[in-house]
């Protein structure tokens, strides 16, 4: 049985926690630890108020009831290109699960001793997946094992998002015949909506919604606004969160905030250009972003409205408020003293906060009690 833990009870170690919990002036959190000993869980979902849904890149599908901490894992999952920062990636319920029982997944899948990132979806029967089915396996296939993306949203209005890094090759930013560096729109079924922005184009593929991007890691829709928040990798410096417009150009590489690993020397021409959208918001140092999450503030109102990130590099959790304008208007840095890397969020019927981390564990922050 997976052992809870509560904030009270947390060791020594995860003490400072307490205390920086204890001086915000509101609102007040408890964290807890609900689960460990896991992969790397790299996505999470709620199927019902008592159960977590999770992948674990190596290319497992689990399943934790929150009241007991017990863990199962699913049959029926396929082979997945586990390597590098390639595996099962994301997973999020279709917007008519509760009558479908249909999950949405991305993963990177072999493809001639190569990978490339899919979007499929499959039905939720019992303790196994049935009916798996690749919506499009993407042309996005590279020697290397860098920048898959990749996380799911979906519009209300019958369309499926997702994104996909430039697989490590710079060259696919500005290349409208490979969908590396770019988000993908797609109907449900997986099939091509006429009024995507490159539809009839020779030099363009069809299921390109925005292009520019280096490595998307977080990816929400904010129906309220009917925004559409993205949140990516940039080199050495230079993460970005961005406002993903239809046929939008993000500019990378031509444009980047970033450094060359190697040295100095900065990537791109310049940080900003004609034609192409700035970010709303820029992380310099890079705090390595793995995942995004639009707060609903059914727990924690005065957090309603706001962007959650998590850092891998950097180790903490990050709340990004935004103003009507939809600009980065303040940000604070939340558990730093966990030391671990933060990978997915998502969140509760109840309005708590579960994430998970690359050390095999699973928490959540929920209110404090008096």
């Amino acid at each position: 049985m997976i052992r809870v833990v509560t904030m009270l009870l947390l060791s020594a170690i995860l003490a400072p926690v307490v205390l920086a919990a204890e001086q915000q002036a509101a609102p007040v959190f408890a964290l807890e630890r609900v689960a460990d000993g896991l992969g790397v869980p790299w996505g999470l979902v709620f199927l019902d108020a008592d159960t977590l849904l999770f992948t674990e890149r190596e290319g497992r599908v689990g399943r934790l009831a929150i009241d007991s901490g017990e863990v199962s894992y699913l049959g029926g999952v396929p082979e997945v290109y586990a390597r590098g920062q390639g595996g099962l990636l994301d997973v999020a319920l279709a917007p008519d699960f509760a009558e479908s029982r249909q999950l949405y997944f991305t993963y990177s899948k072999p493809v001639r001793g190569e990978g490339a990132t899919a979007l499929a979806r499959a039905r939720l029967d019992g303790n196994r997946l049935h009916d798996w089915q690749d919506l499009i396996v993407t042309r996005s296939t590279s020697d290397t094992t860098r920048h898959f993306g990749s996380r799911i949203a979906f519009d209300g209005k019958g369309h499926v998002f997702f994104g996909i890094g430039d697989r490590g090759v710079r060259d696919n930013g500005q290349d409208l015949s490979t969908h590396a560096s770019c988000v993908l729109r797609l109907n449900l079924d997986g099939s091509v909506p006429q009024d995507n922005p490159f539809v009839g184009r020779d030099d363009a593929l069809p299921e390109i919604w925005s292009y520019g991007h280096r490595n998307p890691q977080g990816l929400v829709f904010d129906a309220k606004h009917e925004h559409l928040w993205l949140i990516e990798h940039g080199p050495r410096g230079g993460d970005e969160i961005n406002l993903v417009l239809r046929g939008r150009n993000y500019g990378w590489p031509v444009v980047s905030h970033g450094k060359e690993y190697w040295g100095p020397q900065a990537v791109g021409e310049a940080t900003s250009k004609p034609g192409m959208e700035d970010p709303v918001k820029v992380y310099t140092p890079s705090i390595a972003p793995g995942s995004l999450l639009l707060y609903s503030g059914k727990a924690f109102p005065a957090w309603e409205g706001n962007l959650f990130v998590g850092a891998l590099k950097l180790r903490h959790l990050n709340r990004v408020a935004l103003d009507e304008a939809g600009q980065a208007a303040a940000e604070e840095r939340l558990l730093e003293d966990l030391n671990d890397r933060i990978r997915a969020l998502t969140e509760s019927p109840e309005g708590w906060i579960y994430f998970s981390t690359d050390s095999g564990r699973i928490y959540r922050l929920r209110p404090r009690a008096e």
